[in-house]
């Protein structure tokens, strides 16, 4: 219902119950104190009525911060200038950290960084599902910088200024961010990203490059996606860069990426286990090759399987966890819903000499097939969505331990209260570092069979 209001403007009209609160206009600047951190690594503050979340804040410290953006009693923002800073603030060892979107916590010690995530998934566990594991795992940590062995790089025409620009985004913004290196590439990556703004803004149509990523693994890897055709001299130019750096080159236009080189071979290895995957950019693969590992190993003592277990491997990508697991079980079925990973784990296990692991596509949103044999053990890596139409079935199929690995703590917390009203106990779980100097939490719980459903 509204009401008529008479002024000097003659009639307007309000919502009733009284004015509404001013808005919060974008770049406005406001001094906060800084209360605590949200889960995702920003400063909670409260001023005006509303709850501020400020990126690059921490807590006990004063900040002047500009506004991004707001929404009812929600203003996010971003640390300008801080006015008194806590004893934990380190000095991020990034030129560009404070302007790019890729690093948001380089200003917070990493152990401070570990302790903020394990916080956070337990926070999950208690606020979403009411549980929490009987022990927690120590952390499992690697290098703080040089782990990323993939980056997505931006590219922009700029057409007022007629230039490219090459980097990466900006937080809560398009603008691009130029660095002059990125601290958390592995070295073999980091002189092609410092050559790239070079070499692509002398093309003579770099209008045409929608963006490019770099791979690091058996090979390095170079792939440039085109909205349109490059001209030859462009694509000679491009050739010649990665000749001359060893380095392969792919193409992505309108289909799938393709190689320069049809002998042109990208995977990555397993030593532990005597294995290397191969794949192709825009295939799905852990970004950590340390932690990857890591977790690898970590699953497998987790799981404890023996030469009589068999095991179910949902969202099983390539075959990451599948042909470790076939080393030691009696057999693996790994399933996948993109039929292109499906394929090349099928693929990896040949060429890998396991004969006991076998793949299928099925879209893992929809019930598992009915005749599905049983498992004894099961192991999980969904995408951020989690897998709730999945963990409700692995009572039916005779799973009596899983490993739960998510890079989503909420979708985690609420598959976890699922699983113990099936009556699993959640018995262990930890965190991954597999992001460092990022808020994302990765991690790693294990249930096991025999709990009383809640």
């Amino acid at each position: 219902m509204t009401r008529a209001k008479r002024g000097s403007g003659g009639l307007r009209f309000q919502p009733a119950g009284g004015a509404r609160t001013a808005a919060v206009p974008t770049g406005k600047r406001q001094v906060l104190g800084i209360e605590r951190l949200s889960h995702d690594g920003r400063g909670i503050a409260h001023e005006g009525g509303r709850t501020w979340f400020v990126a690059g804040a921490l807590p006990g410290e004063r900040v002047e911060a500009r506004v991004l953006g707001a929404r009812s009693q929600v203003v996010e923002a971003r640390t300008l200038k801080v006015l008194e800073a806590s004893p934990l603030r380190r000095t991020p060892p990034c030129s560009v950290a404070d302007r790019c979107g890729g690093c948001t916590l380089q200003h917070l010690p990493h152990a401070d960084q570990l302790s903020l995530k394990q916080e956070s998934l337990a926070e999950q566990f208690r606020r979403l599902a009411g549980v929490q594991p009987s022990s927690w795992a120590a952390p499992m940590v690697g290098p703080e910088f040089g782990y990323r062995r993939r980056a997505r790089i931006a590219v922009r025409w700029d057409e007022r200024q007629q230039r490219l620009e090459v980097g990466f985004r900006a937080e809560a913004s398009q603008d691009i961010v130029t660095p002059d290196d990125c601290l958390v590439l592995v070295p073999e990556l980091q002189p092609l990203l410092r050559a790239l703004p070079e070499l692509l803004g002398g093309l003579e149509r770099p209008q045409v490059i929608g963006h490019v990523e770099l791979f690091q693994g058996t090979a390095t890897a170079l792939l440039v996606r085109h909205t349109q055709a490059l001209l030859p001299v462009d694509q000679a130019r491009l050739r010649d860069f990665c000749a001359d750096r060893e380095v392969q080159l792919w193409w992505q236009g309108k289909g799938e990426p393709t190689p320069d080189r049809a002998d042109a071979v990208l995977g990555y290895a397993l030593a532990a286990w005597g294995l290397t995957l191969g794949y192709q950019p825009g295939d799905f693969v852990q970004v950590n090759a340390a932690i990857n590992e890591a977790m690898v190993a970590q699953a497998l003592d987790w799981l404890a399987p023996t030469a009589t277990d068999r095991v179910l491997d949902l969202f099983c990508g390539l075959g990451n966890f599948s042909l470790p697991l076939a080393r030691r079980a009696q057999a693996v079925t790994g399933i996948e819903g993109v039929a292109a990973m499906t394929s090349r784990a099928i693929q990896n296990a040949r060429d890998n000499g396991i004969g006991n692991a076998h793949f299928l596509q099925v879209d893992l949103s929809n019930p598992l097939p009915a005749e599905l044999d049983a498992h004894s053990l099961a192991l999980l890596d969904p995408p951020r969505d989690g897998a709730l139409e999945v963990v409700r079935q692995l009572g039916r199929l005779g799973v009596r331990r899983l490993v739960y690995v998510s890079c989503n703590p909420s979708t985690l917390a609420r598959d976890a209260g699922e699983l113990v009203r099936q009556g699993y106990r959640m018995t262990r779980a930890g965190i991954l570092d597999m992001f460092p100097q990022t808020a994302h939490v990765e991690a790693m719980v294990l249930f096991e069979a025999g709990g009383m459903p809640g």
